[in-house]
């Protein structure tokens, strides 16, 4: 079993370099890969599929032994394999969306079926090295049984990608700013635990009128499943891509912690660390908050932390109306990064399209050392347990964009400091500072406060454990922005829980902020 960390390494380092009745495209040339024969296909097919699956016993993939020429390749020697343009599946095709393949490499050692549909027929893509441009030499050149690690659809111009699949079963998109970040999942299993990585073991690639539908088969342990993911790129506006994903699991074996519509992110440190990480940068992350939108309406927002240790929270909720890992912080004097531009990596959001019931809304957190590996892990739980025999549906829509929508009548949580508790910043005097105590400023921003004066919005703040002092709700001078601040102290070793919100006459004028303080 890999280990998680490097899973998303792998799948990192490669990608760097309206729900599904449309219509089919019309019949298209291919480009000019080798197909199989044609095979009937449906989505019910495919469940069909997956459901027998479950009823058999699971047989791993066999990983790389010691001389196997996957075994230690560098990601420099990966990068030497180029697919070539011309080989570009639907290339030539008037309006048809081109994908490119990716070969395998050390962290996605197991080939992939890759399947193309027309008028209902499935085709498999004959895999070849000569699909690739690279050097004689090259390991993928002495696989014994080689085949395709995953996919990627292309722009308009072939000249960048916009969403890719690659390593277990991860996915990602650049937009809107051609940008990748953050992942989503298939499913996630025992996150932040002895975890199980169920893979796409095989993809159906089917162009309609407006992007792409990709069709893709799970299996892993404890689990089979079937995905139709209709996916395509928003125009207009400020655009981003939209998928609509539909996905049916079948358990082979009990899952402690069951994760639906997983999202992957990386949070090393930003305006609310605190402390010099020995960086040049003021801030290093690809999602700075977990957006939640609750089933009675309630907008949260949890900025995200590195903790000193793996912490899962769980909020509660019923038929939620969304959640995402969102990038909100978009100034780049903030991150000073023109190198991996961390200002412009997507937001993911999670919208239901279907009951999800009772459960909750789990976060992971894991303690990184770096930037290389992603550490934040947000998905659904729901709430009934899962046992062998379980079958469970879901259906939603994945948006990649500039953040989460609209508050409505709310304003928005946009930066959260953090500092030793008393005047600190106001009078430099030390000795008014309070020893253990912390003091929190928390930055609000929205129409709800244009027009709000001092002495109108209160701070209302609550902490499951220490005493709570020093509360003040000020517009900050030159800005739009409102702020919350208060100080925290009497912790005793213990973590706290923390909420706030603005209010004025009872009624909520921001987003509720929730926090956790470790001592």
């Amino acid at each position: 079993m890999l280990d998680r960390r490097h899973v998303l390494a792998g799948a990192l380092t490669s990608t760097m370099v309206g729900w599904s009745n449309r219509p089919a495209m019309s019949a298209a040339p291919i480009g000019a890969a080798e197909l199989g024969p044609p095979q009937p296909f449906s989505f019910d097919d495919l469940k069909q599929r997956a459901k027998a699956l479950s009823k058999e016993a699971y047989v791993a993939p066999p990983q790389p032994d010691a001389g196997d020429p996957l075994k230690g390749m560098t990601f420099d020697t990966f990068a030497q394999a180029v697919y070539k343009p011309e080989m570009e599946l639907w290339r030539g095709a008037p309006g048809a969306q081109t994908v490119r393949l990716f070969p395998q490499g050390r962290f996605y050692a197991e080939p992939v079926g890759i399947y193309v549909i027309e008028n209902n027929a499935a085709r498999e893509v004959v895999y070849s090295p000569d699909y690739f441009n690279m050097p004689g030499d090259h390991p993928l050149r002495k696989l014994k049984s080689a085949g395709f690690a995953g996919f990627r659809l292309m722009s308009r111009g072939g000249t960048s990608d916009w969403l890719a699949y690659l390593g277990a079963s991860y996915f990602r998109a650049s937009d809107p700013y051609d940008q990748y970040g953050g992942s989503a999942r298939g499913l996630a299993i025992n996150t932040g635990e002895p975890e199980e990585f169920p893979r796409f073991t095989n993809f159906w690639l089917e162009p309609n009128s407006s992007g792409m539908t990709i069709y893709a088969l799970l299996e892993g342990k404890s689990v089979t499943g079937a995905y139709r993911m209709d996916s395509r790129r928003i125009e207009g506006g400020q655009g981003g891509a939209l998928q609509d994903i539909e996905c049916e699991l079948y358990f082979r074996a009990p899952v402690h912690l069951l994760g639906v519509a997983p999202l992957t992110g990386m949070f090393w440190y930003g305006e609310n660390s605190g402390s010099f990480r020995g960086d040049w940068r003021p801030e290093v992350h690809d999602c700075d908050g977990l957006s939640m939108w609750t089933g009675r309406g309630e907008r949260i927002w949890r900025p995200l932390s590195n903790p000193p240790r793996i912490v899962t929270n769980s909020f509660l909720d019923e038929n939620p109306k969304g959640y995402g890992l969102i990038q909100r912080d978009r100034n780049f004097e903030n991150y000073q990064d023109d190198s991996l531009f961390y200002d412009r990596r997507p937001s993911m959001w999670v919208e239901p399209l279907s009951d999800w019931g009772n459960g909750s809304i789990k976060l992971v957190q894991l303690p990184t050392p770096n930037e290389t590996e992603d550490n934040i892990v947000a998905f659904w739980n729901p709430e009934h347990p899962v046992e062998a025999g379980s079958v469970v549906n879901a259906r939603y829509r994945l948006y990649w964009g500039l953040d989460s929508p609209p508050a409505g009548d709310v304003a928005r949580i946009v930066a959260t400091r953090i500092g030793l508790g008393g005047l600190g910043g106001r009078d430099l005097d030390l000795r008014h500072t309070k020893p253990g105590a912390r003091k929190f400023m928390i930055d609000v921003e929205g129409k709800t406060l244009e027009n709000e004066v001092r002495g109108g919005p209160q701070v209302v703040v609550t902490s499951s454990h220490g005493t709570i002092s020093g509360v003040e709700a000020f517009p900050v001078i030159g800005t739009k922005r409102w702020r919350m601040m208060f100080d925290l102290g009497d912790l005793n070793g213990q973590a706290a829980d923390i909420r706030a919100y603005l209010a004025k006459d009872g009624q909520a004028l921001s987003e509720t902020w929730i926090y956790q303080i470790f001592p």
